[in-house]
């Protein structure tokens, strides 16, 4: 079996005085550090279930929100006027307002608790998709996009933390996991739902009435959400509040911290440039599919994600030796399957190759998430938002380069800057900016990975 030298680490989850005699040995025996508690651990079991189930339908709802874009670009081009750089503007700004966001709100998760930023983020996502939904420019529908964005950024870390006060240390990896893949169901509904009801219902009306949805949910969550179980003690005092230099900088310095922020960054961004914009186009008019039959491809990236997911989760269920492995592994193929597929004659890949292509690029978010799991095991409980929030940047940054390289590259390959749409040929250069990210990220990894387990032994 592969050894996976970043595992041995600390479980922050149970707040408690942590047993650091047991850390080499921890270490040798690639397990995770025991953690000590005067207290009872969290409980776990149906309430917490249905805690997450409260906080996590707000995830849902964003991931419908940040993905709306991805079966609507053809239409915005044509809405408002522009060409494919212009295009990749909007998700740039979004995505660039999403990991901007991320250390900000990690740290009103440490301070404020995640019930009270995941209402703000409904808010935001609401009114964000209401603006976007009424914009008939340019300019305002990139502000619509930046505001959507900065709500997007208040989910996914507050869910976390919720399921850290309510489940036992070891059932945080799973539960991540299956975040994530709750997050594809909102991506299903984008590709389905949202698809079909732009070409029957027309632009404005579809995503108003996205945008509502956020009426629900924001009752959902001000109503039924308890953050923490009954009794529970607060993580830190307000008194013993760490500055917030210190919380940035204690985060930064742990190695495993640094090591989750490359490791999303190198694993997320294939799909997530696919998905959030890109894919569509490629699929339309650079392998001459119809708008039906590239939604079917697109869903089944979503059902693949779910797969791995739900596989993923029980390979890190059975202990910290496995997220490397899963790591390299994906970057591995992720990789391959492109290489192939861009090297293909004529610019045009057979549909089984496509089919592949689109299936090993599902296990990129989950893979994605084993680098919130550095970041979680490797920092103390009071810490877990601003670390997490650190690690959740990477992809999101790897997205906003891979988005803007691609389009700059397709209106530089094709005459006239693509007016007229843009070729198999310009698709396939366009595509290989995807390994300036994909190499620098590797590199990277395998370099922190030494630091880690320095850092453990």
């Amino acid at each position: 079996m592969t050894v996976d030298p970043a595992s041995a680490t600390r479980s922050p989850s149970v707040p408690g005085p942590r047993l650091h005699a047991t850390a080499a040995a921890a270490a040798a025996d690639n397990v995770a550090a025991p953690v000590a508690s005067a207290t009872t651990g969290p409980p776990g079991g149906r309430a917490a279930w249905f805690a997450w189930g409260v906080a996590v339908s707000v995830y849902v709802l964003a991931v419908i929100h940040r993905t709306s874009l991805g079966v609507a670009g053809l239409d915005a081009v044509h809405r408002f006027g522009i060409n494919a750089a212009a295009l990749s503007t909007f998700s740039i700004v979004q995505v660039l307002v999403y990991a901007a966001m991320q250390v900000p709100v990690g740290l009103l998760v440490d301070r404020f608790g995640p019930r009270r930023v995941l209402l703000l983020g409904v808010v935001l996502l609401t009114a964000g998709q209401l603006a976007f939904a009424f914009s008939t420019a340019f300019g305002p529908a990139l502000v619509a996009r930046a505001v959507l964005g900065c709500g997007d950024a208040m989910t996914f870390i507050s869910v976390l933390r919720v399921a850290a006060r309510w489940f036992p240390p070891a059932q945080n990896p799973l539960v991540a996991q299956l975040t994530g893949l709750a997050g594809m169901g909102g991506n299903l509904v984008t590709t389905v739902v949202l698809a079909q009801a732009l070409h029957s219902e027309g632009w404005t009306a579809s995503f108003t009435g996205i945008a509502l949805l956020g009426v629900l949910a924001l009752a959902l969550v001000a109503l039924l959400l308890q953050e923490a179980p009954a009794g529970a003690a607060p993580l830190v005092a307000a008194g013993e509040r760490a500055p917030v230099r210190d919380q940035l900088r204690d985060s930064w310095r742990e190695p495993g911290t640094r090591l989750g922020l490359w490791v999303h960054f190198t694993t997320q961004f294939p799909a997530n440039a696919f998905a959030l914009l890109w894919g569509l186009p490629y699929l339309v008019e650079g392998q001459g599919m119809s708008r039906g039959e590239a939604g079917g491809m697109l869903t089944l990236l979503v059902f693949a994600n779910m797969f791995f997911g739900l596989l993923f989760g029980r390979l890190l269920s059975r202990g910290p030796a496995v997220r490397m492995p899963i790591v390299l592994w994906v970057i591995g193929a992720t990789g391959g399957c492109w290489a192939l597929a861009l090297a293909w004659p004529g610019g045009h890949p057979p549909l089984w190759l496509l089919v592949l292509l689109l299936f090993v690029m599902g296990s990129n978010g989950s893979a994605s998430l084993v680098g919130i799991d550095y970041a979680r095991s490797h920092n103390p409980v009071h810490r877990l938002g601003t670390a997490s929030g650190i690690a959740n940047m990477g992809g999101f940054l790897a997205t906003m380069v891979t988005l803007l390289g691609i389009g700059v590259l397709l209106d530089l390959l094709s005459p006239g800057g693509g007016g007229g749409g843009y070729s198999a040929a310009a698709y396939r250069g366009a595509f290989c900016w995807m390994y300036v990210p994909l190499v620098l990220g590797t590199l990277m990894i395998l370099r922190l990975r030494r630091q880690v387990a320095r850092a453990a032994a």
